[in-house]
């Protein structure tokens, strides 16, 4: 049942900068031209109003696909508050912009971990109806510190794989108390975002932080998943020699067999130059690991937390001797012979050191955010607290508008062809 209680909209917001609302205007209107399918349901939105009244909290990261998500949400009528989703992702212009469009806003790139937790705090405060999260952060902290909200909330989306691990465990833990709709494994998503955005955004934070030549490396890939079959292929492409380390049998296999060096990270350790993690698990790179490794080896993350490279052992093994050499290059010296570079704070390196997955991936992905959200208004009261995948009459619509954007028209079944498929004779 929809609830009519809880906090009014807060109209304080916590931003870098709001003079810098005009920069993020123009930003944000230059991704809407790569968003033709979000453009499109925006406009159905504001026709139809689907989420007139709604109160939203919103977690993701603050970029200007966001802010033309967060947009349509507005058009449709949503009552939305938002936060980041990571500390190094937001783009304080594009935050300027959502403000001076009414939309409360707290992210800060750059904000420290008691400044997140606050943000995360005051957008859980508006006492939302529907939470659209990325990475669980939002959900996590209802179902501890905010249990006597959970009653008024009808369900929520998440955006990536590392917040659907974490909702899964909820659900199998008998805790979930609201449905789930796990964007990130709509085949519009991780089929498109994951694989060509991971990728290529990826090795753009990779190169604007270092200016590296990818040719004639050896580039190591944790995880063969959606993302990491991106972040390799795009390698790959670059020119560097790759290896894959992997923990599921089918996954390795799969890597062998599109041509990538496969071995456990034991081996791959003392050959790689670049490390790139892509898993959503914790300390996939490990001290074990570091002691292994070339001087001057580089380490970055493209997974969701700041986790999956063990930072605490390797500050332990580094002492004092820890310097920034350029803006998201931190330096760890090690012994006389051996200098290890972490990217971004290990953070997600496509957002710490650059924009994030372009604007025309996004499409598809925030296309499913925002049908996901008019869904679950919608049916979210007649649906159990667990985990549930896309609709797939969503996913299917939100791949034809793409397609019908791109000018390309696909075949149609016959009536004798669909009497044939749906006859046991043949």
């Amino acid at each position: 049942m929809v609830s009519t209680t809880g906090s009014a909209r807060p109209r304080a917001f916590d931003i870098k900068d709001p003079s810098l609302a005009a920069d993020g205007r123009r930003r944000i209107d230059w991704a809407a031209r790569e968003m033709p399918v979000l453009r499109q349901i925006r406009e159905q939105f504001a026709r139809e109003r689907p989420l007139a009244g709604i109160r939203m909290s919103v977690c993701a990261h603050v970029t200007t696909e966001t802010a033309n998500l967060a947009l349509t949400l507005q058009a449709g009528g949503a009552d939305a508050v938002i936060c980041a989703s990571n500390p190094l992702s937001t783009q304080d212009d594009v935050a300027a912009a959502l403000v001076e469009e009414g939309l409360p806003v707290y992210a800060i790139k750059g904000e420290d971990n008691e400044t997140y937790q606050r943000h995360i705090r005051a957008v859980v405060e508006h006492g939302p109806q529907i939470v659209i999260d990325d990475g669980a952060d939002v959900i996590a902290y209802l179902h501890t510190e905010r249990k006597d909200l959970l009653p008024g909330i009808i369900g929520g989306t998440e955006e990536t794989t590392t917040g659907v691990i974490r909702h899964r465990a909820l659900e199998k833990a008998g805790l979930l108390a609201f449905p789930i709709v796990a964007v990130n494994d709509a085949d519009t998503k991780h089929f498109f975002d994951n694989r060509y955005g991971t990728g290529p955004s990826t090795i753009d934070g990779i190169l604007r932080a270092t200016n590296l030549l990818l040719a004639g490396k050896v580039a190591v890939v944790a995880g063969y998943g959606w993302c990491g079959k991106g972040i390799a292929m795009r390698l790959r492409g670059m020119g560097a020699r790759v290896i894959v380390t992997e923990i599921d049998p089918v996954r390795a296999l799969e890597a062998a067999m599109d041509g990538f060096a496969v071995m456990s990270m034991d081996r791959a350790a003392a050959l790689g130059d670049l490390f790139v993690t892509a898993t959503g698990n914790i300390n996939v790179i490990d001290r074990v690991h570091f002691e292994q490794m070339k001087d001057g080896a580089i380490l970055a993350n493209s997974g969701h937390f700041n986790a999956e490279v063990n930072l605490t052992a390797l500050e332990e093994m580094s002492g004092e001797g820890r310097r920034t050499l350029r803006p998201f290059v931190e330096e760890y010296l090690l012994g006389p012979d051996q200098r290890l570079i972490v990217l971004g704070e290990g953070r997600l390196i496509n957002l710490a050191a650059a924009e994030g997955h372009p604007a025309s991936v996004m499409d598809m992905s925030f296309a499913n955010q925002a049908l996901a959200a008019g869904y679950l208004v919608e049916h979210g009261k007649d649906l159990e607290p667990k985990v549930y995948s896309v609709p797939e009459a969503i996913d299917r619509e939100i791949a034809r508008l793409k397609l019908q954007a791109m000018g390309i028209e696909i075949d149609q079944l016959t009536a004798e062809q669909e009497r044939y498929l749906n006859s046991w004779e043949g």
